[in-house]
């Protein structure tokens, strides 16, 4: 993909930004688990750098037991004591503690909606929201639908979901397309449901 156009952001300060752009960031996601991640990732990065958040992100896979939120959800007081001292991740105890949280109530909307993906996925009426910004000055920083669901996670106890932070997500888990339209991959994620 060397020969390709992408968004200005994937030459980032980490190498891992081109290889996030080009196969995951905007890719539309009914996943719940992958939902699961990019809900504890984001919220981990709060007033924190992306880069940092990539860096940390095999770290957060092994110290979350791969994102899986039923087993996340079981964390004690004393995983999450121990999880202080893991470098692998941001040793934040309100972002630790928000985790495992989520976690629980994560499992919660699931036997709501029979789904995660099927509950975050009606604020955009089911389908990718598909932006035509053509410089990254256009790119909000949140919308009417991550204000609508920040709140109704806030409502329901979720921690660390402001409404750029779910803006953010909501574009890492492609329910909004913000490539360029000068970007391939805007063409390429478009075409997925």
């Amino acid at each position: 993909m060397k020969d390709e156009q992408r968004c200005p952001w994937a030459y980032g300060s980490s190498p891992l930004y081109v290889p996030y752009h080009d196969t995951e960031w905007g890719v539309p996601s009914h996943d719940d688990r992958v939902q699961f991640e990019f809900l504890t990732l984001e919220s981990a990065q709060a007033g924190l750098s992306w880069s940092t958040i990539l860096n940390k992100r095999e770290g957060y896979r092994k110290a979350f037991a791969g994102f899986d939120p039923a087993k996340v959800a079981r964390f004690t007081p004393a995983k999450m004591e121990a999880l202080l001292k893991d470098p692998g991740i941001v040793r934040n105890r309100l972002k630790v503690g928000a985790a495992v949280n989520n976690a629980r109530l994560f499992l919660q909307v699931r036997k709501e909606f029979g789904s995660f993906s099927k509950y975050i996925w009606s604020f955009v009426g089911g389908k990718p929201k598909v932006n035509r910004w053509t410089r990254l000055g256009q790119l909000p920083a949140f919308s009417k639908e991550s204000d609508a669901l920040s709140a109704d996670l806030k409502r329901r106890g979720f921690k660390f979901v402001g409404s750029t932070i779910i803006y953010a997500h909501m574009q890492a888990t492609g329910l909004v397309n913000d490539h360029l339209t000068t970007c391939f991959r805007h063409r390429a994620c478009s075409k997925i449901k």
